[in-house]
């Protein structure tokens, strides 16, 4: 059953809540912003018509939007809560509360509750919000990579997991295994020390096929062991082990994540960082005012050109007007025109029969497109884009609109 905020009634004598804040608060001046009855009706179709009443639901968006804002984790931003009185007012509080609002995985159960769909809903009323500076004619179009929380990806160290896992399996089902391997694969992975020295390499690279070696065992091992039934329930556990396993160095779509196996390595040419894990992302931000109209997640690594159709469609959904003009750089080249669109990248500049007019007006809107360089190094850097601890593809999916959201709102927030 969806729940509602408490309506308490004011005291004759003594000031309200609303009265001991400061009216020129950011926040203070965000909470008259957000159509919030709106949200409510149209997240009522989530809640069932029984049972016990859910916490409201300005109260679960609202945190949301400030654990992005301020980029903290779901366990802080409940506590932070308690302590800010224009966190509570925003959330639609109408009393000073000393105790947390919720527990923090209330927010998982909301955000899955909710899904895709209404965390669209809540990115869709931070671009309204902007009312026609959010439909410019011309948008800033690129795409980066939002690292997924896992650690740098090794065959010794998937292998150990592996065992480890199998050996749990084991244990819980209450197989017995031949051998457990614990003091084997310590012994293996110290031997990786010194990989990259001249006497280290063939060490390491002995110990690594060992423990390949090993890991598939134990695999094999529990597959023969394990009941009809038993084996179903780790079906897709043993598949994600055998399928790392049986990969080679020059395959594709390689699982680099036991515990996220659509994880992919993007390679940006970055000096600093060669490869990336994640998924990649397309970013779209109005011309002028730099509000992001697009924020999408790719489940594959696409040529950048291939992803303009699906991203256009999806910023005419979110905003309700289809871009004219699409600004991109070179990683675009190719792409001329999508559907109505205009596509300009730098390989326009190349055609012979341009007016001086014309290749100083194409010069000027590729200047203007680096100025989406800066708004994807802040939701990098203030609204969780650097690393994404959601799980799974639809962790990736929301965690881009959220941050998306959250800069949206930081933008209107600075205007008031």
């Amino acid at each position: 059953m969806q729940g509602y905020q408490e309506k308490n009634q004011m005291q004759f004598l003594f000031s309200g809540f609303k009265e001991t804040l400061n009216p020129q608060n950011p926040l203070y001046k965000l909470e008259t912003k957000i159509p919030w009855q709106e949200l409510e009706e149209e997240f009522s179709h989530y809640y069932e018509n029984w049972g016990r009443p859910a916490k409201p639901t300005r109260l679960m968006v609202s945190l949301l939007l400030l654990k992005q804002l301020f980029n903290v984790s779901d366990e802080r931003v409940v506590e932070l809560w308690v302590e800010n009185p224009y966190w509570q007012y925003l959330s639609g509080e109408q009393e000073l509360k000393w105790c947390e609002p919720c527990e923090a995985s209330d927010l998982v159960h909301f955000r899955n509750r909710i899904g895709e769909e209404g965390i669209e809903k809540i990115f869709k009323m931070t671009i309204k919000l902007h009312g026609k500076k959010a439909l410019e004619k011309q948008v800033l179009i690129d795409t980066t990579v939002q690292e997924k929380n896992i650690t740098y990806p090794t065959d010794p160290k998937q292998c150990v997991k592996i065992i480890g896992k199998c050996v749990k399996i084991a244990k819980d089902v209450g197989v017995k295994l031949r051998q457990t391997y614990k003091r084997t694969a310590k012994k293996l992975m110290f031997a990786q020390r010194g990989r990259n020295t001249r006497n280290g390499i063939k060490r390491a690279q002995k110990a690594t096929r060992k423990l390949k070696t090993i890991a598939g065992r134990l695999v094999r091992e529990l597959e023969r062991k394990l009941s009809e039934g038993t084996k179903k329930i780790y079906e897709k556990e043993l598949s994600v082990f055998k399928r790392f396993l049986e990969q080679k160095k020059t395959d594709k779509n390689k699982i680099y994540s036991l515990h996220e196996p659509e994880v992919y390595c993007i390679s940006k040419g970055k000096e600093h960082k060669k490869y990336e894990f994640g998924s990649k992302v397309s970013i779209v931000a109005t011309k002028t005012s730099g509000i992001i109209v697009g924020a999408m997640n790719h489940e594959k690594n696409l040529y950048d050109g291939h992803t303009l159709e699906e991203v256009l469609e999806h910023v005419t959904e979110v905003r309700g007007k289809r871009p004219d003009t699409g600004i991109t750089d070179s990683g675009y080249r190719g792409r001329k025109q999508i559907g109505t669109t205009k596509i300009v990248n730098p390989d326009k500049l190349k055609k012979k029969k341009l007016t001086k007019y014309e290749k100083q007006k194409i010069r000027g809107q590729l200047r203007r497109r680096a100025g989406i360089e800066p708004i994807i190094g802040h939701l990098k850097s203030g609204y969780r884009l650097s690393r994404n601890y959601l799980k799974g593809v639809y962790g990736d999916v929301i965690n881009v609109m959220l941050a998306a959201s959250a800069w949206n709102l930081n933008k209107l927030i600075m205007e008031l």
